[in-house]
Formats: structure tokens, sequence, C-alpha cells
């Protein structure tokens, strides 16, 4: 996401290089380019012009200190108009009421039904929540069937009528049958149609009055551009909705609905969502996502995916194992598993400042830890536990079991006893230097 808008404000930003301070003529030129960039990235029109406006007073009113380069200047003041331009500050999810009631709202395909089941998931492990899924699309048995392969995969019950067409009905007994069985969440998941027309957003408006909810979410396929906008507007005019939801930002958007949605419907993104995974959902951060349009990474958000599955108990363990030399194979599993959780490796990797850019056309593969999983689990136990034990026998029965060679098993034990050596020395070192030269004498065998 993003890739070409960035290519191309990097571009624009060059203008300005080598100049010694911001005259209105090579700001002028800047911003020249940067709305025709906003633009083809699918910004609305009325939306980029203002914001290069608003840029453009802002720079000119700027004294260039000796510090700072005009072309930082610019990315700074582009830096801030962008955070506002997504909507500032984080926007929190309404969850007041007992229960908390989640209407979901959208067209078909938009991702309504995939993103209850990610957000129902992530606020029963954040929060301690016990949601309950409402199945209120009456019209495509296969999203009622989502629904409950969705639920059942991270343990939460999905409310359904068999036979009942009536949406507004299945909605009002599934609250009451959450106020009986204490879910103090409730989503409603709702039928979607290929274009907005009037008896869906009769129906939609109907749940809404009927239920009352906390929240109304409106779910948008951020790869549609300025029809996700259109449509936002359209829903927003009839249900007041409380925020946006855009998802499939890691498919092959242009990321003008972002930028525009704000401005043109007044509302706040909520959440993004990427891939199917069920764990690919994050609140949205308006100043994080002008880090990356600008090219300067997310560590923050890169961070806190780590926080999620870290573990402090689980640590303090493998540290001790480590200072003690007794770091296994099956340690190694638990750090690679906890990786995997954080989502795609690719995408992890483009939020490191820098990073991004040098491997947008490098092939990452996802699932580049199964080979090494593959070995791992063709060890016996006692092999995990004890790696010394493997010798040459060993090695060619782990490699026929997984399917690799016994050259790629040699590879990964060597591997796997040098980062032990390293992790050992980073963790009972307690002089930096001597740190360093342990690492070196590692790399160096």
């Amino acid at each position: 996401m993003f890739e070409n808008l960035s290519d191309r404000l990097e571009r624009s930003f060059k203008l300005l290089k080598g100049q010694g301070k911001i005259t209105e003529i090579n700001v002028a030129e800047t911003l020249k380019d940067v709305r025709r960039a906003l633009v083809d990235a699918d910004v609305n029109y009325k939306v980029a012009k203002t914001f290069t406006d608003t840029v453009k007073q802002k720079a000119l009113g700027q004294n260039v200190i000796n510090a700072i380069k005009p072309s930082e200047l610019m990315v700074k003041i582009v830096h801030d108009e962008l955070t506002a331009l997504m909507g500032g500050e984080v926007s929190q999810l309404n969850l007041s009421g007992k229960p908390a009631v989640i209407l979901m709202s959208g067209l078909q395909g938009s991702g309504k039904t995939t993103f209850s089941g990610k957000l129902a998931k992530k606020l029963k492990s954040e929060r301690g929540m016990r949601p309950l899924l409402v199945a209120c699309d009456v019209y495509r048995p296969a999203a009622i069937d989502q629904l409950k392969v969705l639920g059942e995969s991270i343990n939460v019950p999905v409310y359904t009528e068999d036979g009942n067409k009536n949406p507004v009905e299945i909605a009002k007994n599934a609250i009451e049958y959450a106020k009986r069985n204490s879910h103090d969440l409730v989503i409603v998941d709702t039928a979607g149609r290929l274009a907005v027309d009037e008896q869906m957003m009769d129906e939609i408006e109907a749940i809404k009055n009927a239920i009352r909810p906390s929240e109304t979410l409106f779910v948008v396929d951020a790869m549609t551009g300025q029809d996700a906008v259109n449509t936002a507007k359209t829903f927003n005019d009839r249900l007041d909705f409380g925020g946006v939801v855009l998802t499939k930002l890691d498919g092959d958007t242009r990321g003008g609905a972002a930028l525009s949605i704000r401005s043109v419907v007044d509302k706040p993104i909520k959440f993004v969502g990427t891939g199917e995974s069920l764990d690919g959902l994050d609140a949205f951060h308006p100043s994080r996502m002008a880090d990356r349009i600008l090219g300067m990474g997310d560590i923050v958000s890169l961070v806190e995916k780590a926080q999620q599955q870290y573990d402090e108990k689980e640590a303090a363990e493998i540290a001790a194992k480590l200072r003690k030399n007794q770091f296994t194979f099956n340690d190694f599993l638990k750090q690679i598993q906890q990786i995997k959780k954080m989502g795609n490796i690719k995408d992890l990797a483009s939020m490191i400042p820098g990073v991004g850019k040098a491997i947008r056309d490098v092939e990452i593969d996802n699932d580049a830890f199964k080979g090494i999983e593959a070995i791992i689990m063709s060890m016996t136990p006692y092999e995990r536990e004890h790696p010394e034990v493997i010798n040459g026998s060993r090695r060619q029965r782990i490699a026929k079991g997984s399917g690799t060679s016994a050259q790629d098993v040699n590879r990964l034990l060597k591997q796997f006893d040098d980062m032990r050596k390293m992790m050992k020395a980073a963790t009972s070192m307690r002089n930096p230097m001597k740190m360093m030269q342990q690492m070196r004498k590692a790399k160096r065998r």
C-alpha cells in the first residue's frame, strides 16, 4: 500500500534539495508535483487541492534554521498535514452499554464477516470480553456458514435462527440471548449488496433503530479507491455511523480512500485490516500511517505487535536457559511460532525505517520457516532437548523425515549452535565491548 505515492512524494521533495531557502517559486513547483501524486493515488481532487494549499501556506510562513534543510522542513509539514488529514488522533471504539452492541454495515465483499471475527478475537484477547457474533445476513447461507467457521476457530459463539428471514428480529433476539448468557459484547454482521440499493439501506437502518447499537461501523474495501469514499458518504447519510474500517490494505491499493474518507465523510477511520488471518487487524493511527506514506517505517506498531506475543514469564525462563546454555530446539520452535503470529513477514520488515523501500521488489516467502519447522518436528523429543546427541545417522533420518537434505540439517544445527553462543553472550556479558568481540568470533566461524 502507498508504494507509488511514497515514491512520488520522495521525488517531489527532491525538487527542494540543494535550495538554500523556501521560496514561493520552489514551493509551488514542489506542491504541484505533490498534488499530482495525491490525485494519482486516487485521492479526491478537492481534498488534494485543499491539502497542498494548506501546506503551501504553512511552508511560506516558516523560517528555515541552519540545522534544517528546506526539503526536510517540507517533509515535516507534509507529515503533520497528512496526519491531520487522516484524523490527527486515534479514535477509540465505543463499548458503552451492557452488552455493548456493534453493528456492521457495508457492501457485499467488503470484508464485514471476516472483520467481525477479527474484532471479536481482538476484544476477547486484549480486553477479556465475552463476545457473541450474530448472523443477520439472511440472504447468503455462505455468510452464516463463514461466520460459524470463524466463531469456532476463535472459540466465540455465533447466534443464528434457522428459518427466520427477518434480520431485525434476529438482532433483537440475539441481544436478549446475550443478556441471559452473560455476553458483554454483541457483534452484528449484516447483509451486503453488490451496489447500494434502497432495500438494503432501509433494512440496515431498521436494524439500527431496533437495537440502538453502541457503535456502528462502516466496513469498506480499500482497493475500491474513491468508490469507497462515495459509498461511505451514502451510508453515512442514512446511518450516521461512528467510524470506518478499511480492509485489504495489504492489497494492490493506491491509498486514496485512507487519505480522503475523513475529509469527505467527517468520520474517523478506526481500524485497518490486512489479509485473511484473524490476527490481521490494527487500530488506525494517523501519525503512524503518515510515517509509512513518507517512507519512515512504523517501528512503534512493530514493537506493539511483538508485545502482543510477548510472555514475560516465558522470556525470563528463556533468558535463564541461555545463561546456562540450555536453550533447546523446543524453545526455538516456540519463538518461531510467536514471530509467525505477528503477521506477514514482509509487512513486518517494511515497518522498520529504511527497510520498506529496500525490500519492495524482494520476494519474501511467508512460509520461510516451514523448512526449519519440518526439520525440528522430525527430531525426537530427546533430540530437541539435547541437540548435541544428533550424529550422522540421526541427521540422515531427520532429513528423510522432513523432506530436506542432510546439508539442510547440518546447516540448521550449525546456525542454531552459533545463535546459542551469541545469545548466551548477550545475556551474560556485562561488558559491551566483550560482547561485540564474541559476536564477531561467532560470525567468522
